[in-house]
């Protein structure tokens, strides 16, 4: 197992696991992650057969966790479907189900911008390039910020700030139209679930397609500083309080880990999984299949590379309720470029085609990855990785020890 980081936004780190029969497989850890949650994992690997998927991720799941720390596992997946549908001669998605459709519908960001013309044009570009579904991310606190009397000493819109937050909604709602889906990321960080309620109810009126991680992490608990608030019972609240639709979580890792208690109480209105952190192709398809039961639709987040991307369009294709795949790189005009093997530009028309060749489909365009190297060296031997680091129990071996009549024996 290999590894390197391409330098982005959020930077991309990849693996690669190599066979003894020339066959290799590509896998991404979760973006603004490190390749080392992955290679901390190889000496685990080496020696089995890479086509037993299922009980290859049983013997490493115990090391996967929520946040960036489900990206090792969720690499390893990858790479290990990657392999496997090379030497079957399918596609990814073939391995794990059958084909809902050809193509998989993306939403891109909006820029954070009240100057009308500026909208105007990023619109233009966006609906030019076919997207005809939009998010506005991470606005609150730069729409508020310099509107005296907008926001709380403990960084809550006052009633004012609403306002200034549905100006500018409705400002983008008038540049994109009513009938096109707009959801809405990063309203606040500090919010409680009474909180959340004032703000998903004044956004009513502009129909968002969801309104994003909304009830964040209080200090103390698991997951605090990022997106994973496992308070289901805070998420239910909102959800019957609003009929602004709520969407959650890019941080959590597996079904039984992070999501079934979300599902099961119904207390979101559309799961968010990242796959390169809820574990990968497998977990992913899991989640979603078990959220259709309870009619709880997926949408997927997404801010990696096209490796990860093609790996999340795989197990998009197998998904019964699906709503779109995000996008976040528009302005890396490179993007594109770090793969080869699939039609170009990969979003066609605000899609991306299935493929159907095999593996995830997509090989690294080697001179174009290694100019954006973010660390050096190009999925160079790590021996460093190749004794255990991180297990539960292992026993060293042989010992010296004494028997019940005190004579000395070798324990085992």
């Amino acid at each position: 197992m290999r590894a390197c980081r391409i330098a982005s936004k959020i930077d991309y780190p990849i693996i690669r696991i190599d066979t003894n029969q020339g066959v290799y497989g590509l896998g991404e850890v979760r973006d603004g992650g490190v390749e080392g949650i992955a290679l901390v994992l190889k000496p685990h690997l080496v020696g089995r057969n890479p086509l037993d998927i299922e009980p290859n991720l049983d013997s490493i799941r115990k090391f996967a966790n929520h946040l960036r720390l489900g990206g090792g596992y969720s690499a390893v997946d990858i790479a290990l479907h990657d392999i496997a549908g090379k030497v079957y001669g399918v596609p990814c998605w073939r391995l794990i189900g059958s084909k809902y459709r050809d193509r998989v519908r993306t939403y891109c960001h909006l820029p954070q911008s009240w100057d009308a013309n500026v909208l105007a044009q990023a619109v233009r570009r966006r609906k030019q390039m076919g997207f005809t579904f939009y998010k506005m991310d991470d606005f609150a606190s730069q729409f508020m910020a310099d509107v005296p009397g907008a926001v709380r000493d403990d960084g809550v819109a006052t009633d004012k700030g609403l306002k200034v937050l549905c100006d500018h909604i409705a400002q983008v709602r008038d540049a994109i139209g009513y009938e096109v889906p707009l959801a809405a990321d990063h309203v606040g960080s500090r919010l409680r679930v009474n909180d959340c309620i004032r703000y998903a109810k004044a956004f009513e009126p502009y129909q968002l397609a969801w309104l994003e991680d909304v009830l964040p992490p209080q200090p103390g608990e698991l997951g605090f500083g990022g997106n994973i608030s496992r308070d289901w019972r805070g998420f239910k609240e909102i959800k019957e309080a609003t009929t602004t639709p709520l969407a959650m979580g890019e941080d959590l890792f597996g079904l039984e880990e992070g999501f079934k208690d979300f599902i099961d109480n119904r207390a979101i209105d559309i799961i968010h999984p990242e796959p390169l952190t809820a574990g990968g192709i497998r977990e992913t398809k899991r989640i979603a299949d078990y959220a259709a039961m309870g009619h709880i639709p997926t949408a997927v987040h997404c801010v990696v590379s096209p490796v990860g991307t093609m790996a999340d369009v795989h197990v998009i294709a197998t998904i019964r309720d699906f709503v779109a795949l995000e996008h976040h790189a528009l302005d890396l005009p490179w993007w594109s470029d770090l793969v080869m093997g699939i039609p170009k530009p990969i979003i066609q028309d605000g899609y991306i085609p299935v493929p159907e060749t095999p593996g995830l489909g997509v090989e690294l365009n080697d001179e174009v990855v290694k100019e954006h190297l973010r660390v050096p060296g190009y999925f160079e031997p790590t021996p460093q990785y190749d004794k255990y680091i991180i297990d539960d129990i292992r026993r060293g071996g042989p010992y010296p020890s004494v028997d019940e009549f005190g004579k000395p024996v070798v324990g085992r």
